[in-house]
């Protein structure tokens, strides 16, 4: 029993939506489905998966911008972000116009999450973190089992998230990462917004930064 995932680079961001699922019950859940849903729904049907849930790291229209018309089209529910991403999903029809994405449908989550909850999906569950900084709302989801953590926006390969959108601060982002990311472990390996993966030990090695 483990959790696996596949992860597709959607929109002209290039953000890393994941595919996450249980391979027991073939329950899945798409993290940050910012767009190109038809690639993110064939890919679903090619692996087998039953879709279950939407998980959001934050309300960025290139993370969350197809997250609307996917929960509709599938009927599964939205979890995330934290609730202080609301003026961020408030804001979705902005943020398509500004960067020229399609019209995003309005949408609300089903369940907000805070730091310290859990998701599950079929019988595999991650820890989520609140790491605000990048958006005051940021979650983070971190799976212990397979030592790895999908962060979003907030740290990189060899960089970490942008604090000058309205809600960011670059201090709370720092200690977001050095507070709740270092922790899960040098051998964990993160799943960024966009980007490579890498892990959190060559971060605090390299990475500019965040470095120790």
């Amino acid at each position: 029993m483990t959790l696996r995932y596949q992860t597709i680079p959607v929109t002209a961001f290039a953000q890393n939506c994941s595919i996450v699922w249980c391979d027991v019950t073939m329950d899945a859940a798409v993290i940050d489905p910012g767009g190109d849903l038809p690639r993110l729904q064939q890919a679903i049907q090619e692996l087998g998966l039953t879709l279950k849930a939407i998980w959001l790291t934050h309300a960025h229209i290139d993370h969350a911008g197809g997250t609307g018309q996917l929960a509709r089209e599938m009927q599964v529910p939205i979890i995330g972000p934290h609730r202080g991403d609301q003026f961020w999903i408030d804001g979705l029809p902005q943020q398509s116009q500004m960067f020229g994405f399609p019209p995003a449908e309005p949408f609300a989550p089903t369940r907000w999450l805070n730091d310290g909850d859990t998701v599950s999906i079929g019988q595999e569950t991650l820890s989520v973190r609140h790491c605000p900084g990048h958006t005051p709302g940021h979650v983070v989801f971190h799976s212990a089992a397979i030592q790895r953590v999908f962060v979003g926006d907030v740290l990189f390969a060899g960089s970490i998230g942008r604090t000058d959108f309205p809600g960011g601060n670059h201090a709370d982002l720092i200690a977001s990462i050095q507070q709740r990311l270092w922790p899960m472990g040098d051998d964990t390996v993160f799943i960024p917004g966009h980007g490579p993966e890498s892990s959190l030990g060559r971060e605090r090695r390299s990475n500019p930064f965040v470095r120790d």
